[in-house]
Parts: C-alpha cells; structure tokens; sequence
C-alpha cells in the first residue's frame, strides 16, 4: 500500500510519515500535481495557518488536483480545515470540499486557546474510518481554530462546545487530532484509512 503525503511546508509530515511506515505503508512524499492525481490515496497533513497553507498550494499547483481527487483523502489537523469553504484565520478561502467557515475557538479562564492535549472522542454515526474507535476514546489535539459542526461530523470532542473531531465528505475524511501522536488510537484510525477501498 502506497500512500501520497502533499509535503507543501506546513508542519507534521515526518511524523505522519513515520506512523504510516510503522503500519506496514509506503509513503511517497510530493509537490507534483501529478502525483498527486495519481495517487491510490492522498493525505493533506498541516500544521500553521491556513492563509498560508493555502498560498502554498496555489504556489505549487496543488488545489485543482486535491479537489478533483477521487480517491480517499484524508486531511490532518489543518488539513481537516482546508478541506472546509473559509477560515477566520487571515479571512482565508480553503478547498471548499466541505460546506462552512473555520472559525476561531473562544478562549476561557480554564479554557486556554490553543486547544493543546488530549481530549476524548464521541462517535457520531458510523464510518469505516471508525471501526474500532470507542466513546471516550483519547486523541491528542493542538488548534487555535475549529471546524463547523454539522452534517459532514463523524466524531466531536469537546472543548467548551463540540468540536468536529473527525468529518466525512464523500470521499474526503478529515481528523482535526492528529493520529500520528494519538497512540492506539489513531493507529488505528490511520489503519483504518489504509484499509478503505480506493
């Protein structure tokens, strides 16, 4: 099983690397639009900001083949948000593969922003990405921003409301966790993601 990490500069692609290969995949890192469409399956890793993100993937060439891609796709962290219409964060417009508008998260007294550690996860409906993955299970989570949460949630966690922790468009999955540093968990998610038909 190859997997495609887009490697654009925005943050965890080593680790989400290591944690594939420690399952058994082999991972191709690129910047090429044409590996990128040609992928058996495609992740969008990031951590940053999305203005930015974004403004490497036009660079690169990269947003016409992420959103004509038909195969399973699956966005970590940031890339769960791009895969959203805008973003608060720099007035940003995304990938628009989901419906809605990234917004900030409301900081408290015992509520710091960013949402930095491990917070549990609530199965909203059932998807293969979930197999195995139990309410209350931990994920471990670092955003300052947060999906919407509607139709397209699979999973929330809370956070002072609920936060879309895992989403589902079609073929597009996104974790706002990252798996790669969620322990049996996210192995198992990641798992999960290789195992899901092309």
């Amino acid at each position: 099983m190859t997997v495609t990490l887009v490697s654009y500069g925005a943050g965890n692609v080593a680790s989400v690397q290591f944690a594939l290969e420690r399952l058994g995949a082999s991972v191709r890192l690129t910047t090429a639009p044409a590996e990128v469409a040609a992928a058996d399956r495609l992740i969008l890793p990031g951590v940053g900001a999305a203005g930015y993100a974004m403004a490497r993937l036009h660079e690169l060439g990269l947003v016409e083949p992420i959103r004509a891609f038909r195969r399973p796709l699956l966005g970590v962290c940031l890339g769960q948000q791009l895969l959203f219409e805008a973003s608060e964060e720099g007035d940003a417009d995304l990938l628009g593969l989901i419906p809605g508008r990234v917004r900030r998260l409301d900081p408290a007294a015992d509520r710091p922003v960013p949402h930095m550690g491990w917070s549990r996860l609530s199965p909203v409906r059932p998807d293969p990405l979930l197999e195995g993955v139990e309410d209350g299970d931990w994920a471990y989570f670092v955003h300052g921003y947060v999906c919407p949460d509607g139709p397209a949630t699979l999973a929330r966690a809370d956070y002072g409301g609920p936060v879309p922790a895992v989403v589902r468009s079609a073929n597009r999955w996104g974790c706002q966790f990252h798996p790669e540093r969620s322990a049996g968990v996210g192995a198992r998610i990641l798992r999960n993601f290789l195992d899901l038909p092309a």
